[in-house]
C-alpha cells in the first residue's frame, strides 16, 4: 500500500472544505465558531489521523497481502526494522536477514512507520524483477529527484520506452570490442596514478601514510575523463581542480543529507531541492559546474566533427556520432558517466586495497602473477595481455562480490503484479541488495563471508565464482536495467589494481584499526583508508 501523504492530501482538503461548508450552512452548531477555516482544519486533521492509524497499524499488521511472508524478528511496533537499519551501514541488516530468515525468495520487513519493503533473495525472484518483468519495477520518485541532481536525467534514471531508446543508442559505445580498445587509455592513466603516488612518497618520511581513497577517486576521475569524454581533467596532478573539488563535496555525506532523505518520505520530493539550506546550495553549484563543463566539451566535439577531424574513441564521441541524443540529453549522460563511473570504481579500488592488506598472502601471489606477465610498468598493455592474468581477474571479481560499491537500490512496483508466485500490490518498495545477495550462503556456500579469490579459479569458475546462478552476483544487476558500463568499470579496475600491486607493497597504518563504513551513494571508509606503501624496485 502506498502511504505517501502527498498522494491523498488533495482529497482530504476537498472533503474537509466541502464538509465545512455543509456544517456552517446547515448545522452551524457542529461547526467551530461558525468559521469555514476553523471547521475545515480539524476535519482535515481527523482524516489524517484515521489514515495514519490505518496505514501504520491496521494495514501492515492485519490487511496487507504481504503480511504472511517471512519477516525478521525484533520489529518495533511503530517503526518496524527502521531502528536497526538506522544503526547499521546500508545493506548490513539485509545481509544478516538473507542468511537467518528462512524464505522462498522474498523477505518482508517494515521501515519507518511500518511502510512495507520486500527484499528479493532468490534467483527466481531476482530474474523476474530484473529481467522478465523489469519495466514493471521503477525507481522511486525520491530517488529520481535526489540522484537526478547529481547524475542528470540519463539512462540510469530513464524508464520504459525512453530507457530502451537511450540504451540502444549507447550500446555501440559500450560494446565489448570498443571497451577493449580503451585498455591502453586505462593503463596509461594507471601508470600516471602510481607514478604520482611514488612522487608523493618521495616527499614523505619513511613511516608516513597515504589515504588511498582520495588518490583512487582522482585516478578514476581522470580515467572517465579521458576514456569517457576525451578530456583529461588533470586530477592526479592537481587535487584542487574545480571538478575534483566539486565531486568531493557531492560525495561527502552529511547529517543534512541524511535528514533530507528522511524528510523526503513525508513531503513531496520536489520540495526538498528548494529548501534554503547549505546542502542544496552546494548541489546547485555543483550542477552548474558539471553541466557547464559538459556543454563545452560537446561543443568542442561537434566542431571537430564538422571539420572531419580524427575520430575520437571516447564514449561520448561514439554516442554523439549515433545522432540519437540532443545536446542536453548528452549532458545528462556525461553527468552520469563521470559521477557514477568514477565514484563506484574508486570505492571498489579502495576496498581491494583493504582486502589485500588483510590478506598479504593474496597480495603477494597477485604481485608475482602480475610481474610474471607484465615485465615493467612502462610496458604497453592491451586487453589481451590483462586477460591472460587469471588471478588478477579472480581478485577483481571477488572484490566486486565482497565489496559491491552500491550496497542496495530500490524499486517501486508500477502496477499490481506477482513475484515468485506472490501477489505484490502497486507502490510496494522492492529492495535489491548486492550486500545481501552477494553474501547468501545458500547461493555461495558456507564461506560466503570469506574474501576468497580462489572461488573464481579453475575450470568453469572464472565467470561464476562457483555459484550456480548468475543472479548470485548482484553488483552490476542484470537484465535490461543492468549497468551498461560494467565492462568499462571492470577494465579500468583491473588496470588500476595491476599497476598499484605491481609497483607497491602495502599494509594498513594500523592492522587493528576498525574500518567504519560511511553511508552515501557508495559505501566508503568513513575516516578514509590510510596505508603504508613500499616501492617495488625494478618494475
Amino acid at each position: 500500500m502506498n502511504t505517501n501523504f502527498m498522494s491523498t492530501y488533495r482529497f482530504w482538503a476537498g472533503t474537509s472544505i466541502a464538509s465545512s461548508i455543509f456544517l456552517v450552512q446547515l448545522a452551524p452548531e457542529y461547526s467551530v465558531g461558525g468559521s469555514y477555516i476553523w471547521t475545515a482544519v480539524p476535519l482535515f486533521l481527523l482524516q489524517w489521523l484515521v489514515y495514519a492509524f490505518y496505514s501504520i497499524i491496521l494495514y501492515p499488521k492485519f490487511f496487507s497481502p504481504l503480511r504472511h511472508l517471512p519477516s525478521p524478528p525484533g520489529a518495533s511496533f511503530f517503526m518496524g526494522q527502521f531502528p536497526a537499519i538506522l544503526a547499521e551501514p546500508s545493506g548490513m541488516p539485509m545481509r544478516r536477514w538473507i542468511n537467518e530468515v528462512p524464505n522462498n525468495g522474498l523477505i518482508r520487513y517494515t521501515h519507518m512507520f511500518n511502510t512495507e519493503r520486500l527484499l528479493i533473495t532468490s534467483p527466481k525472484a531476482l530474474g523476474e524483477v530484473l529481467t522478465t518483468k523489469s519495466y514493471n519495477f521503477i525507481k522511486p520518485k525520491q530517488l529520481l529527484i535526489g540522484l537526478g541532481r547529481i547524475l542528470g536525467v540519463s539512462i540510469l534514471l530513464a524508464e520504459g520506452d525512453e530507457h530502451k531508446t537511450q540504451r540502444k543508442n549507447l550500446m555501440p559505445a559500450f560494446n565489448f570490442r570498443h571497451i577493449k580498445d580503451l585498455y591502453p587509455v586505462f593503463w596509461s592513466k594507471s601508470r600516471e596514478f602510481v607514478e604520482a603516488l611514488q612522487t608523493e612518497l618521495d616527499k614523505k618520511a619513511p613511516d608516513d601514510v597515504v589515504e588511498i581513497g582520495g588518490w583512487a577517486s582522482r585516478a578514476t576521475l581522470d580515467i572517465i575523463g579521458v576514456a569517457g569524454l576525451g578530456q583529461d581533467f588533470g586530477a592526479l596532478q592537481n587535487p584542487n581542480t574545480e571538478l575534483n573539488t566539486t565531486y568531493g563535496k557531492i560525495f561527502t555525506p552529511s547529517k543534512e543529507q541524511q535528514w533530507l532523505g528522511l524528510l523526503s518520505m513525508f513531503i513531496h520530493p520536489k520540495i526538498i531541492p528548494n529548501l534554503p539550506i547549505k546542502r542544496n546550495d552546494d548541489m546547485f553549484a555543483a550542477q552548474r559546474v558539471i553541466r557547464t563543463i559538459s556543454r563545452n566539451l560537446i561543443r568542442q566535439k561537434k566542431a571537430a566533427m564538422e571539420k572531419n577531424e580524427k575520430r575520437d574513441i571516447d564514449i561520448i564521441s561514439v554516442a554523439l556520432e549515433s545522432g540519437g541524443f540532443s545536446d542536453e540529453n548528452l549532458v545528462d549522460q556525461m553527468m552520469t558517466f563521470v559521477a557514477a563511473g568514477h565514484e563506484t570504481t574508486s570505492s571498489t579500488l579502495t576496498w581491494a586495497v583493504y582486502e589485500l592488506c588483510k590478506k598479504p598472502e593474496v597480495q603477494t601471489r597477485l604481485r608475482e602473477e602480475i610481474h610474471a606477465n607484465i615485465q615493467s610498468l612502462h610496458e604497453p598493455i592491451d586487453a589481451a595481455k590483462l586477460d591472460n592474468i587469471p588471478y588478477l581477474h579472480a581478485v577483481c571479481n571477488e572484490t566486486l562480490r565482497h565489496n559491491a560499491p552500491v550496497p542496495l537500490t530500490l524499486r517501486d512496483t508500477a502496477n499490481d503484479c506477482t513475484i515468485a508466485d506472490t501477489y505484490v500490490p502497486k507502490g510496494t518498495k522492492i529492495i535489491l541488495c548486492p550486500w545481501a545477495v552477494n553474501f547468501s550462503k545458500e547461493l555461495w556456500g558456507p564461506d560466503a563471508f570469506e574474501f576468497n579469490p580462489d572461488r573464481w579459479m579453475g575450470s568453469g569458475r572464472a565467470n561464476t565464482g562457483g555459484a550456480e546462478s548468475n543472479y548470485a552476483m548482484l553488483t552490476f544487476l542484470h537484465g535490461p536495467r543492468s549497468c551498461i558500463g560494467q565492462n568499462f568499470a571492470k577494465g579500468e579496475f583491473a588496470c588500476l589494481l595491476a599497476a598499484l600491486v605491481g609497483k607497491f607493497e602495502f599494509e594498513m597504518r594500523d592492522p587493528n584499526e576498525e574500518i567504519k563504513i560511511q553511508g552515501g551513494v557508495t559505501a566508503r571508509p568513513r575516516d578514509g583508508m590510510h596505508i603504508k606503501l613500499k616501492v617495488v624496485e625494478g618494475w
